[in-house]
């Protein structure tokens, strides 16, 4: 007997529709302020150093104190996802990136700013997998890929506000009115979502557990690391997301404006084009990967060779500056980014049963911001080490693509086994369902 074709609709898939876009979209849109707020420093680096008085280092140091606290929270905000559900975490995560940004805008010492920039990290944490899971309650499974670049996609929109609209802002009426107005996009999320949002479709709801102690915590991580699609997904996820992270949260703006000598303005512009190149190509990774699911792994790697061959051919410019025309296609290549680090939750989401998909997605968002914390301290370091040489510093990230791939390369072959496994199961199991 023939086995079902890939991407048919199983039993038990959720139903989709109007009623799902308007809840998944209440759920995007937290995700969407938060990542207003995690870019915002982006915009307001330079601003920042003046204010507190610190130099390269320690202003790396605001953007990798929130990456790890957002990595950190990974695992933990997985487990509470699977335990809690989708409502409760993504309340929690607006309360506190919303005081988060606001202790920010007031923040009279460099030492209360990075405490602010931590508990934004830590509400900022709770976001991004709780919309995943939220996808696969009121989705169906085959759209999956396309819903998880769409949510992506609503992201880098976020990244486009805080590049073009806080910018503004903060150069138009200063520091602390930018960032405090801001803040009130948490407070509106928040309301919207103790009123509107759902966790999940009228018969989604997951398998209770009966056991929520330690040994539930570690056979949960356990469960999901062993399986090789999880790491794997990490491994994509490491090797993709960070290049565009440490350009468009803190480094981009200075390597333009005093590495390249371009005008702060025509630097903003360009890192727009990162974030609508990311829309752009989200877009198409998502409708590619939902027809053509083995694409996956050729499109993760062929980003990061594009990535490598454009920050090489920018760095060895034999010129004091790169030209126009690379460092315009420099960033439209970076916006490929984004979308390539969402096909790590496409290797992860297939290899894991509904009641570990929070688990397994933080294991899998850790990869992109630990590699990009550790970019972004390296890049911090060598500038002051080497006084302000962007070609040394930015040369980090060809170490941290090498490592990546490695492992892709190490973990690819088992997982497609285990991944076919899994679908030959699936699909046997489908077939003798019985009739109702």
């Amino acid at each position: 007997m023939s086995l079902p074709e890939r991407g048919a609709t199983l039993p038990g898939d959720p139903p989709g529709g109007r009623r799902a876009v308007a809840v998944w979209s209440i759920g995007v849109a937290v995700y969407f302020v938060a990542v207003i707020f995690r870019t915002s420093l982006g915009v307001a680096g330079l601003d920042a150093a003046d204010r507190f008085h610190v130099g390269a280092s320690a202003l790396s140091t605001f953007s990798i104190l929130q990456l790890l606290v957002y990595a950190g929270m990974q695992i933990p905000v997985g487990l509470l996802v699977d335990h809690l559900g989708t409502k409760k975490v993504l309340s929690i995560g607006a309360v506190l990136f919303t005081a988060g940004q606001l202790g920010f805008a007031f923040s009279p010492s460099y030492g209360t700013a990075l405490a602010s920039r931590a508990l934004l990290g830590c509400g900022d944490a709770m976001t991004f997998i709780s919309v995943l899971r939220l996808g696969t309650r009121w989705f169906p499974v085959r759209r999956g890929p396309l819903v998880a670049q769409l949510a992506g996609l609503v992201g880098m929109a976020g990244n486009l506000v805080s590049t073009l609209v806080l910018s503004r802002l903060l150069h138009g009426i200063g520091w602390t009115p930018a960032f405090a107005g801001s803040a009130l996009a948490g407070a509106v999320v928040l309301v919207l979502t103790l009123l509107f949002l759902k966790d999940h479709a009228e018969g989604q709801e997951p398998a209770p557990s009966p056991h929520r102690g330690g040994a539930y915590v570690r056979g949960q991580i356990a469960a999901s690391w062993r399986e090789p699609g999880t790491r794997l997904g990490l491994w994509v996820h490491f090797t993709t997301q960070f290049p565009a992270m440490v350009f468009l949260l803190l480094w981009g703006l200075p390597f333009l404006v005093e590495a390249q000598g371009l005008s702060r303005a025509t630097a903003g512009e360009l890192l727009t084009l990162v974030v609508l190149s990311n829309m752009v190509i989200g877009l198409v990774y998502g409708q590619i990967v939902a027809r053509h699911h083995a694409a996956r792994l050729p499109l993760a790697l062929g980003t990061v060779a594009a990535t490598a061959l454009l920050w090489a051919a920018t760095l060895a410019y034999p010129g004091e500056h790169a030209p126009m025309w690379l460092l315009l296609v420099l960033c439209a290549v970076l916006g490929a980014c984004g979308p390539a680090s969402m096909l790590g939750f496409d290797f992860a989401r297939p290899a894991n049963p509904p009641e570990r998909q929070g688990t397994a997605s933080g294991i899998t968002n850790m990869g992109g911001f630990v590699a990009s914390m550790t970019t972004l301290f390296a890049i911090g370091v060598l500038l002051d080490a080497t006084g302000d040489d962007y070609t040394v510093a930015f040369s980090a990230v060809f170490v941290l693509q090498a490592l990546g791939v490695g492992q892709i390369l190490r973990l690819r072959g088992r997982a497609a086994r285990r991944e076919r496994e899994r679908l030959v199961a699936s699909r046997v199991e489908t077939v003798h369902v019985p009739a109702a």
